[in-house]
């Protein structure tokens, strides 16, 4: 394997797949057309066709086919999309090892779920900035499924969510806790009370994020398991949009406390303590396993190990987010 160039030998005679061919590849997949891929790379659509169909010839299989006046991954080309990304994720981070070894400055690359890349994300940067002040940090925001989208093809070093996925070689390590709670208007007429059955949740409308969100799944899963029947429904896309719908009446939701604890200790939104809440969760640091990370990755994992014991590096301080640690009163 030289700087540019894959030599796999095999019965189809294969001599060299490169990255240049690789990279094509990976942006007429996600494009979904080559003139998109053309236009992604700066190059023309005729460089672009002629790529994929050397490497195709090189693979010993159609990588695309023609539907209409597009064009579509063929079953081989859909395989290959997945191999293509992991590989150049991994000459990337061999690149930055290697450059950082050397003694040039790092790059660290880390992906967040939206909650935790709002609240969370940005002070454990700014504490890692501190200790490294001339590494380069490139942050990726999304829901969950699309983080992890991100860490399975290798387009991120470390990446910040909620439980660990069942996938095999991704690995999580907990380092904060993430106190999920629910919140309402104020005045909301459950504010007052403790621990009350979840059930007098039922017929309130409920905000929940979009799917492929890790809060939006808890909570459809605190509502399955309280017997909550909602009057109905409503997606949202994003925290801060949920946290102006719920101030202003529309319904209640089960958020993260790290989102909301400012506005719960100005008094914008209440805590509406329904038994068996807050729910106790944590946010881990996922990577994968069996594989080198970049010094600057470790360097990070390393300061997350370090804040374990300290609640405060993920969430905010004041009255609200004492509060919230208190288990609830059961009288």
């Amino acid at each position: 394997m030289t700087t540019s160039s894959l030599s796999m030998n095999g019965s189809s005679n294969i001599r060299a797949v490169t990255l240049g061919q690789l990279r094509t590849f990976l942006a007429v997949a996600q494009a979904g057309s080559i003139r998109g891929a053309a236009a992604a790379l700066y190059v023309s659509e005729p460089s672009v066709s002629a790529t994929i169909a050397a490497l195709g010839r090189e693979l010993g299989a159609p990588l695309t086919e023609r539907v209409g006046r597009g064009i579509r991954l063929t079953e081989a080309g859909r395989e290959l999309a997945a191999y293509a990304a992991r590989i150049l994720g991994l000459a990337d981070r061999a690149r930055r090892a290697v450059r950082e070894a050397a003694g040039a400055p790092g790059h660290l690359r880390v992906a967040a779920v939206t909650t935790a890349g709002e609240y969370v994300l940005p002070r454990l940067v700014a504490a890692f900035l501190a200790r490294r002040p001339g590494t380069e940090v490139s942050i990726e925001v999304g829901n969950r499924a699309e983080t992890l989208a991100r860490l399975a093809a290798e387009e991120v070093d470390v990446a910040l969510a909620g439980r660990p996925p069942a996938a095999v070689g991704i690995r999580g390590e907990p380092f904060a806790p993430n106190l999920l709670v629910i919140v309402g208007p104020p005045g909301h007429p459950l504010a007052a009370r403790r621990a009350f059955p979840p059930t007098l949740l039922s017929g309130e409308t409920w905000l929940l994020r979009e799917p492929g969100s890790g809060t939006r799944e808890n909570a459809l899963e605190f509502l399955a398991a309280g017997g909550i029947e909602p009057g109905r429904t409503m997606n949202i896309g994003s925290n801060g949009a949920i946290k102006r719908a719920v101030a202003l009446g529309l319904g209640v939701t089960l958020i993260s406390l790290d989102a909301v604890a400012e506005e719960l200790a100005a008094g914008e939104l209440v805590r509406l303590r329904a038994r068996g809440t807050p729910l106790r969760r944590a946010w881990h640091a996922l990577h994968r396993d069996g594989g080198p990370l970049p010094p600057s990755a470790l360097a990070f994992l390393e300061l997350l190990r370090s804040r374990r014991a300290r609640p405060a590096a993920a969430r905010g301080s004041g009255p609200a987010g004492r509060d919230a640690d208190r288990p609830p009163h059961r009288g």
